[in-house]
């Protein structure tokens, strides 16, 4: 299924998303996650598109082809992104929408869908997938994702860039040769030296420093009246077990509406590219 690629003004600033498919079925959004584009979402988006559902895969201020922001510490944040959602559904005219979220892509779902902030998201978001993301991260991963997001390396060639995108990214699990490319391809930024670095405005990183507890969000995980399905990569060292555990004991784990997969040969964060992992989100989106 072929998707259109689109730019739209979202809270001042020029969005960039894809948009796969007729809506069927209904609307999914896709949202990647901290370092990533939503060109990360085309398996998932073809994969429901091909059965019917509408697929838009936005890029986050200051990520792919959407606009960096000029007020980094202000708009750098899970509240921030969320008013960036909320006006987005507004703009396409979606009033309901299932929401598939990788690492911060669902942080941004857990705010819309609790609805603390973007109050009128609450009951257009009919379910969640959080893809290797929970209320609470571990401290350790979070610093080795710092480490490496906030001073991007720049390389004389697209190819070693390609090469540093497979070591950084090893824990996504299997991709083929030709996913590598399309990843490197669609995340790839040409200096004004003429090196190559990865696509993101580094200032991205500001979230951690001026938003230490931005990702610190179980008031906004309690809140959740949808279903939830959590995909934890089994070898994630971003949710650990412990808060997984956690989850299931509280907010919707308690209300019976999580599912919990472990997702195995994956760690921060499975792919979403291989046809098992395809087949959970499609299952658990249409059943809900």
């Amino acid at each position: 299924m072929a998707f259109t690629s689109n730019y739209i003004q979202c809270a001042g600033l020029e969005i960039h998303y894809t948009d796969w498919g007729k809506s069927e079925q209904g609307t999914v959004f896709a949202w990647h996650g901290l370092a990533r584009t939503g060109r990360d979402m085309d398996e998932l988006a073809a994969h429901l598109s091909a059965q019917g559902w509408r697929v838009i895969c936005p890029d986050t201020v200051g990520r792919g082809l959407s606009q960096w922001s000029a007020a980094p510490a202000q708009q750098y944040c899970l509240k921030f992104y969320a008013q960036l959602a909320r006006e987005l559904m507004d703009a396409l005219d979606v009033r309901a929408a299932h929401w598939v979220g990788t690492s911060m892509g669902g942080a941004i779902g857990t705010l819309c869908a609790a609805g603390l902030v973007e109050p009128g998201l609450k009951h257009r978001i009919s379910s969640l997938v959080l893809n290797d993301n929970a209320p609470e991260l571990a401290q350790a991963a979070i610093d080795r994702i710092k480490a490496y997001a906030g001073t991007p390396p720049a390389f004389d060639t697209v190819g070693e860039l390609e090469a540093f995108f497979r070591q950084v990214y090893q824990p996504y699990g299997w991709l083929s040769d030709a996913q590598w490319r399309r990843l490197t391809e669609t995340s790839t930024r040409r200096l004004p030296d003429g090196r190559v670095t990865p696509h993101y405005d580094p200032a991205m990183v500001m979230q951690f420093t001026a938003h230490p507890d931005d990702y610190r969000i179980w008031d906004h995980y309690d809140a959740i009246e949808v279903p939830v399905l959590l995909l934890r990569g089994a070898h994630s060292d971003l949710v650990l077990p412990e808060t997984a555990q956690e989850m299931r004991r509280r907010g919707p784990g308690a209300k019976g509406l999580l599912n919990h997969i472990e997702v195995p040969g994956c760690g921060h964060a499975p792919a979403l590219n291989v046809l098992q992992q395809l087949e959970w989100v499609t299952a658990f989106i249409q059943n809900c």
